[in-house]
């Protein structure tokens, strides 16, 4: 049953109204209270105490604010009407008409909170498509770029090209005019008549004029070869990826989340093997360790327990009672989500719903029940209960505490 503040300090203006709710002690307000300001409402929860005030008139809710100092709650009110208020709370004694303020309230902030949900999902789409239409128009630069670069480099190899056809026309059309070409021909005559008389000073003469004029060709040839085009080469540099698809097209968060969860599960693969390597044979066995788990459970060693308790789920994860017990040790070390998490594994694990595992579905929906309660979400853990007793309907423990959960639900609506 929550514990209701009815201290509050208030001045006002014509425009405007400061509202002080003070905490009385250091543990009053202590953490991130819950704040709701509306129209005609002010809330502020945190449990197990909890201020509700049903304004004189109405308020703008969107300029007025609300700030958490020392403990204390300052609100900040702007008035709708300029005007003086004859008290802070509007005189209300029907609890239907609170009831519907209170629920007027909450749909309009709901409502509110969905047009901005939706405003900023809009809006985040729009950034996603200009980034992607920035991103594209860099790539189709670049692209246009490289193209640019092998266009330039075509036209330099085709200027080249032209440029050696014509100096090898040049170079033909001298050896067209060359004298040495007639001389040639003479003394190959001359070579041929000499060769047949057996005149050795004619072809040494004739072997003379033509060494010199091949030595002449080729240093021709020489100055007539092009230089070595310049070589040049593209730097291409490629985004490292672990995935197929391209960057634009993927979602980084998710996948750092997934290589993060492999990473961690082969690491924890890893560790559990290197345990069970060294452990005998006897504390191989998950029977042996679940009784194990259970002694530490009775002498209050609560974190030991748990580690019996894992290794054997290591050993074996299809026993529901390993996870029945692990989470009746979480709920003693106040882990309560992996109190909900065991005792929800346990139930998968007890499928079909058969006679012989009646006792232990009934343990798990408790657990799981009292988790719930725990964490203050009561009407789950309402539903747990009832699922226990609709199991064992003569259980009369788990019938006044299912009660209690209800009464508890109706003081706080």
């Amino acid at each position: 049953m929550p514990v209701w503040l009815r201290e509050y300090t208030w001045r006002q203006t014509p425009s405007v109204v400061y509202v002080a709710v003070p905490g009385q002690d250091e543990r009053r307000l202590r953490g991130r209270p819950d704040i709701f300001c509306a129209e005609q409402y002010l809330k502020v929860n945190a449990p197990p105490f909890l201020f509700e005030a049903f304004l004189w008139a109405p308020i703008d809710e969107a300029r007025s604010t609300a700030r958490l100092e020392d403990g204390s709650v300052f609100f900040t009110l702007q008035k709708k009407e300029a005007a003086m208020w004859e008290a802070l709370l509007a005189d209300m004694v029907d609890k239907e008409k609170m009831q519907r303020i209170r629920e007027d309230a909450v749909l309009k902030a709901h409502k509110k909170a969905k047009e901005e949900m939706d405003t900023n999902a809009v809006q985040k789409r729009e950034r996603s498509k200009c980034a992607l239409e920035a991103t594209m128009k860099l790539e189709e630069a670049e692209r246009k770029r490289i193209e640019e670069l092998k266009e330039e480099e075509r036209k330099k190899a085709t200027e080249e090209i032209e440029k050696w056809k014509e100096q090898n026309e040049k170079q033909n059309k001298l050896q067209e005019r060359d004298p040495f070409l007639s001389i040639k021909k003479s003394q190959d005559r001359n070579e041929i008549q000499s060769w047949s008389r057996g005149t050795a000073k004619t072809a040494s003469e004739a072997q003379g004029a033509g060494h010199s004029r091949n030595m002449f060709s080729e240093k021709l040839k020489e100055e007539l070869v092009p230089a070595p085009r310049c070589a040049g080469s593209i730097q291409l540099h490629f985004t490292p990826r672990v995935f197929p698809t391209a960057l634009r097209e993927s979602r980084v968060k998710e996948e750092e989340e997934w290589l993060q969860k492999q990473a961690e599960a082969r690491r924890a693969i890893n560790t559990s093997l290197a345990e069970l390597e060294d452990l005998s044979e006897e504390e191989k066995n998950p029977d042996w360790l679940k009784d194990k788990g259970n002694k530490m459970f009775a002498t209050g060693n609560y974190h030991a327990a748990v580690n019996a308790y894992n290794l054997a789920i290591h050993i074996n994860n299809q026993l529901p009672v390993l996870y029945l017990n692990r989470a009746a040790c979480h709920l003693r070390l106040r882990n309560l989500h992996k109190a909900l998490e065991d005792s929800s594994k346990a139930l998968d694990l007890l499928t079909p719903p058969v006679p012989d595992n009646a006792s232990a579905r009934v343990k798990a929906h408790v657990r799981r029940g009292t988790a719930f309660c725990e964490l203050e979400l009561y009407a789950e853990g309402l539903q747990d209960y009832m699922a226990a007793l609709k199991i064992e309907p003569t259980n009369k423990s788990i019938a006044e505490d299912a009660e209690k959960i209800r009464r508890r639900i109706q003081e706080t609506e």
